[in-house]
């Protein structure tokens, strides 16, 4: 007697569950910038860390003042949507107070500062 019995294949599930399954996992929102959706994302610890140490090192070299808009600039390059991309004349072409605004909604987002931090 013989049995066509199928055994089912069993794939391998991905175990990990809990807090270790949501390492690397960001946390976006959209804001408004210059008019537009533009997504934003909350940036993890060791961007936080990077930013603390190129902000650091901009001010031990500042000779004009001119360290505040650097930070700024790297806030949106880590947090926005497309930052990663932006070229130092895209920069120029945005007016100051509107990347100030995203760059303290980034910072806000991320829980780093005002009394509406990490929403």
């Amino acid at each position: 007697m013989t049995s066509k019995l199928q055994i089912p294949i069993i794939s391998k599930v991905n175990e990990m569950s809990g807090i270790k399954a949501l390492v690397g996992k960001k946390m976006e929102k959209t804001v408004k910038f210059m008019g537009s959706d533009l997504k934003i994302s909350k940036l993890l610890v060791s961007e936080v860390v990077e930013l603390q140490n190129q902000a650091k090192a901009l001010k031990e070299d500042d000779v004009d003042g001119k360290d505040g808009l650097e930070i700024i600039k790297l806030v949106i390059r880590n947090g926005a949507e497309g930052g990663k991309d932006l070229t130092e004349e895209d920069f120029n072409s945005f007016p100051v107070d509107e990347l100030t605004r995203l760059s303290e909604e980034i910072m806000k987002h991320s829980g780093l500062g005002g009394k509406d931090q990490g929403k």
